[in-house]
């Protein structure tokens, strides 16, 4: 098996693969900034958001783990271990999460750019939903951020805690418009817009996903077994090589006899 076969068998998905990447250096990120924002109301926002990713972490090792062929091979010789303790909420094993950035940056670097960009187009809808998704991942930690920055120190403001910024940013990304926290500034009301337009682009692409995922015909995969052989494969064309040359003898036979035809006089009524 080829190195762009084996990477691409190890990858599964590319899209999916590309967005675990993303949320990596998302989390390797959030390291960072919980320890340089001394705000407790920030680095709770922070924190939320990295429970979501750990769970993701979790949900993706889990799969991994029954997708292995060899469990005990992608747990001890992959650095399955170090999935498993990347995707728990401890400060102290977050680091971990490194070896998963470095092996789909590995795995991504020998199935080679061209067919990464072939593979995203084959599936076009899939990598734009997770290419949301992560967005929406974004906009969830660096809108609750920004809402509180523009928002709690403004007279009359009701978004003053990182519960209130989360809990809006959540329902307007929802496109549900709860209504019980909203902006009073002019910059938190861009940024609610901003929300908003992202809120129905995911949910847009969602429902073409899932049309597209249900009313498109499947195809149905051709079972290993049934693919011809090399060796089948020149049988049958030197089969068909030996009807052309019977086709073309007996074409070149059916020439001479019309051309015989056509130089014999035709034999007179006394004949």
């Amino acid at each position: 098996m080829s190195d762009n076969a084996t990477a691409e068998a190890e990858l599964g998905n590319t899209g999916y693969e590309l967005f675990v990447g993303a949320l990596s250096i998302l989390s390797l990120v959030n390291i960072v900034l919980v320890s340089l924002l001394r705000d407790p109301a920030t680095q709770t926002v922070v924190l939320f958001v990295d429970a979501v990713v750990s769970a993701v972490f979790l949900v993706d090792f889990l799969a991994r783990l029954r997708r292995a062929p060899v469990r005990s091979d992608y747990f001890f010789r992959q650095y399955g271990w170090a999935d498993l303790a990347a995707s728990l909420p401890f400060p102290q094993v977050k680091v971990l999460r490194i070896f998963r950035l470095i092996r789909v940056a590995r795995l991504l670097r020998r199935y080679g750019g061209r067919n990464i960009a072939r593979s995203l187009i084959r599936d076009r809808a899939g990598s734009a939903l997770l290419t949301l998704l992560f967005i929406a991942v974004l906009v969830l930690e660096f809108g609750s951020l920004a809402m509180l920055y523009v928002e709690r120190s403004a007279p009359e403001a009701n978004i003053k805690t990182a519960s209130d910024a989360l809990w809006y940013v959540i329902v307007t990304i929802s496109t549900v418009g709860y209504g019980d926290q909203y902006p009073v500034t002019t910059a938190g009301r861009e940024l609610g817009s901003f929300i908003i337009l992202v809120g129905v682009a995911i949910f847009g692409t969602l429902t073409g996903y899932l049309a597209n995922l249900f009313l498109s015909p499947q195809e149905e995969p051709i079972p290993t077994e049934t693919l011809p052989t090399p060796a089948d494969v020149r049988h049958r064309v030197e089969h068909i090589k030996e009807l052309l040359l019977q086709q073309q003898a007996a074409v070149a036979e059916l020439e001479r006899t019309l051309r015989h035809q056509a130089t014999t006089p035709p034999p007179g009524p006394n004949a």
